[in-house]
């Protein structure tokens, strides 16, 4: 698996944003029996960031703590020439890409201290959630609902922590 980790510039100096090597280590555990390697995107924003990508994605007014934004390949047409493809460089790709995850600093720490969690759990738990939403889990519907938290609380023992919910 290959991660990429970046961190916003207008992320508050007084933000605890855990180790990259922490954001791997979920990522593994949230990706283990997935065929192959992938390669993921996680983007630590200011809620300023996290609230227009949250109006402009979900046409929702204010900040969330992750988005998930799942690879979509690109529409390239069908106007290509007999025996040449436009795909044939993505199928020659060593490494699918899983998409994106935007999470932001500030709400992840604002809810842990709120709901008396620690922080790292808390951290783990939203970056693990959000995998599962690449993944294509969702919990719209009460089945599938249950079905991702009971996931998620498998996945989070397994790295020692307590149940989120």
């Amino acid at each position: 698996m290959l991660l990429d980790l970046q961190i916003a510039e207008e992320i508050d100096d007084s933000e605890s944003i855990p180790s990259q090597s922490d954001f791997e280590r979920w990522a593994e555990v949230a990706l283990k029996g997935v065929d192959g390697d992938s390669e993921l995107t996680i983007r630590i924003v200011s809620e300023e960031e996290i609230s227009e990508l949250n109006l402009t994605y979900r046409d929702k007014c204010g900040s969330t703590n992750v988005l998930s934004f799942p690879f979509e390949m690109p529409d390239f047409g069908i106007d290509e020439e007999p025996g040449e493809s436009q795909l044939d460089e993505f199928e020659r790709m060593e490494m699918p890409l899983l998409g994106d995850l935007v999470i932001c600093a500030a709400v992840v720490n604002r809810e842990a201290a709120e709901q008396n969690k620690p922080p790292q759990a808390h951290w783990a738990h939203m970056t693990i959630h959000g995998i599962l939403h690449l993944l294509g889990h969702d919990h719209i519907e009460t089945a599938d609902a249950e079905a991702m938290e009971s996931l998620e609380i498998t996945l989070l023992s397994q790295l020692d922590y307590p149940t989120p919910y």
